[in-house]
């Protein structure tokens, strides 16, 4: 979950590291620092507990000597509190060698006693503390950094990426990754490391991202990529899609409202170029008919949102390509010895492609033979490279730690999916995938028909809403995993209870929970899809309108069976059965957005949270 950024090049190293280190803000901190390598071949170092302007105002008032060569982290803790001392890059060899990680090392207690018993000590709580002495111990036996480096880092378990540079060597930074994001960004005349491509893009798009077990050296004119035995890797090439821009507020007031209001985009992108006259084509799928037509069920493996994406994508896998879907938690996967091999294929939803709980399962699936499939908004991410095959999403960064925009690509991209394989398998015919693929290309225009009509009532009434200590969400099919979308987002950002629930569940339990004024948010069916579960839902507002709550309804247009039982109607435009989805849950972002803002918290980074969850 921290942020990493590392630079070798002609250019001063500090305002590179500073906005990197700024780009990466979106994935939580406690901590920042820096350390570079002067023009006297001295290394400095600086770090503070707090936000990174914590660290900018300190480098301001007591500026330590610029150079060309730098590294620079944001921490989230994990081994320590938040404080300076614990705070990263740390120091060994005489304070010449600066490290900076992310990740855990599991056995650092070990390596730890080790040290001790050799009568080394220790100025923080930190596993990274650790591995800078050891790293440093083996410098000073060989005077080889990158061999230094090597020797040591094999000798860790867990999650990792690893940076460092020594006084003795500027103009070099080596790193190495398992378990744990690690591109490298290719310049002229400099080079570039990053936890994430938003640490460099604002100075190239080219790059590179290193695999397994790798490690890697940069100088300003070299990148060499070796794996942990010291064989020469050789790396592919990519380019970011997006510039520095797309990472700016660009005006808004919060980077969720700016994403919000990417939401028609982002369904837009993700289906260009994957639909030509009706028919589903995905570039990336090419080759690969024979896996789909071979395989008997799709298990789909995902953490939070993506796991509610995945739910959404469920009944469109079923219907269309008539394959049963299981749905799971990533981090309860492979705990539980599941039944699966060559004819199963396993779906993974990342936003990021490095969530490590989803990685862990794309590993444990490929082990036990199945096929593996990621659906990932991140070029050159783990995840992807772990598995079979990908189907991007085409987001665009989302920096908001609360998934939006990703959210509905990732619905999206599922329901390509689903259709590309209803094609090769010939459960639907050309026609009636020229239909579907007709509806989901209408649903960019009518996001944004719902965000010019219904967002400022929307917000007012989330600000009337602000002293609310519980909302109930229901919703029945494609709508339950829209409810538990809408409990999420107002967890996250609001930090009030909330609970989403399938409808028909109401009376096995739940509707203990309904009192007088008791907000309940109910997404309700189409009626010119299934009557039957229309008014089933329509009973179910009756049931807790009766018991005194305060219902509102989210409900396509011209649907007037709903009025009399709802205090309030959110209307969205009519859409086909399976499309309300990436419909209804706009009014909840929303929601969640203005009632957290109604009650003055921060909507992009919400107490406790980071937007990649590299631990498990």
């Amino acid at each position: 979950m921290c942020g990493i950024v590392g630079y070798v090049g002609p250019r001063p190293s500090q305002d590179i590291l500073i906005s990197g280190l700024a780009r990466l803000e979106y994935r939580g901190y406690d901590s920042a620092g820096i350390a570079v390598i002067d023009g006297d071949g001295h290394l400095g170092m600086r770090k503070r507990a707090g936000k990174l302007q914590v660290l900018r105002d300190d480098l301001i008032i007591d500026p330590i000597p610029d150079g060309t060569t730098g590294i620079g982290h944001t921490r989230w803790a994990t081994h320590g509190g938040p404080t300076d001392a614990n705070a990263h890059p740390h120091l060994a060899d005489d304070d010449k060698l600066a490290v900076i990680h992310n990740g855990i090392i599991e056995n650092f207690a070990t390596l730890k006693a080790e040290l001790a018993d050799e009568g080394y000590e220790f100025r923080s709580e930190t596993d990274t503390e650790v591995a800078a002495i050891l790293i440093g111990r083996a410098y000073a036996r060989s005077g080889d950094l990158v061999e230094a480096f090597r020797s040591t880092v094999s000798r860790f378990d867990g999650a990792y990426t690893l940076l460092a540079m020594h006084q003795d060597h500027p103009g070099l930074v080596v790193a190495a990754r398992r378990n744990s994001p690690l591109v490298i960004g290719l310049g002229v005349g400099e080079n570039f490391l990053g936890s994430d491509v938003a640490a460099f893009v604002e100075h190239t798009r080219n790059a590179l991202a290193i695999g397994q077990d790798e490690i890697v050296a940069i100088t300003p004119s070299l990148v060499e990529v070796t794996n942990f035995d010291g064989e020469v890797v050789e790396v592919e090439p990519f380019e970011v899609t997006w510039d520095a821009s797309a990472a700016d507020k660009g005006g808004w007031s919060s980077f969720m409202a700016k994403e919000v209001s990417e939401e028609p985009e982002a369904v837009a992108k993700t289906v260009l170029g994957r639909v030509r006259d009706g028919a589903v084509v995905i570039p990336e799928l090419d080759g690969l008919d024979e896996l789909f037509a071979g395989i008997s069920r799709v298990v789909v493996i995902a953490c939070g949102t993506a796991a509610y994406a995945g739910q959404v994508g469920k009944y469109a896998i079923e219907q269309w390509a008539r394959i049963p879907v299981d749905v799971e938690l990533a981090h309860e996967f492979r705990y539980r010895d599941p039944v699966i091999g060559p004819d199963t294929l396993v779906v993974s939803i990342s936003q990021s492609g490095e969530t490590m709980d989803t990685l862990m399962a794309v590993k444990y699936a490929r082990e036990q033979g199945a096929r593996t499939l990621s659906i990932c908004n991140t070029q050159g991410a783990t995840i992807p490279r772990e598995s079979d095959a990908v189907v991007y999403t085409h987001a665009g960064p989302e920096v908001a730690v609360a998934s939006t925009k990703a959210f509905v690509a990732q619905i999206t991209a599922l329901y390509l999916l689903a259709l590309h394989v209803a094609r090769v398998r010939g459960s639907m015919t050309a026609e009636q995938i020229a239909r579907e693929t007709q509806e989901l290309e209408a649903v960019p225009e009518k996001i944004s028909t719902i965000l010019e009509r219904e967002q400022e009532r929307i917000t007012q009434l989330a600000g009337w809403m602000a002293d609310t200590r519980s909302v109930l969400f229901l919703g029945r099919h494609v709508g339950f995993p829209i409810a538990l979308e809408g409990a999420l987002k107002l967890k996250e950002i609001s930090y009030i209870h909330a609970e989403g629930f399938a409808a028909g569940e109401l009376k096995h339990g739940p509707i203990a929970l309904i009192e007088p004024g008791q907000p309940v948010f109910v997404i309700v069916p189409s009626p010119r899809d299934s009557t039957v579960l229309h008014d089933k839902v329509v009973s179910n507002i009756q049931e807790i309108r009766a018991r005194g709550a305060r219902v509102i309804v989210i409900a396509e247009e011209g649907d007037a069976s709903v009025l009399p039982f709802s205090d309030e109607v959110l209307r969205i435009p009519l859409a086909g059965a399976l499309f309300e989805p990436l419909l209804a849950v706009v009014p909840l972002h929303i929601f969640a957005m203005g009632l957290a803002t109604a009650k003055g918290l921060d909507v992009d980074q919400p107490r406790n949270l980071a937007k990649s969850v590299t631990v498990e």
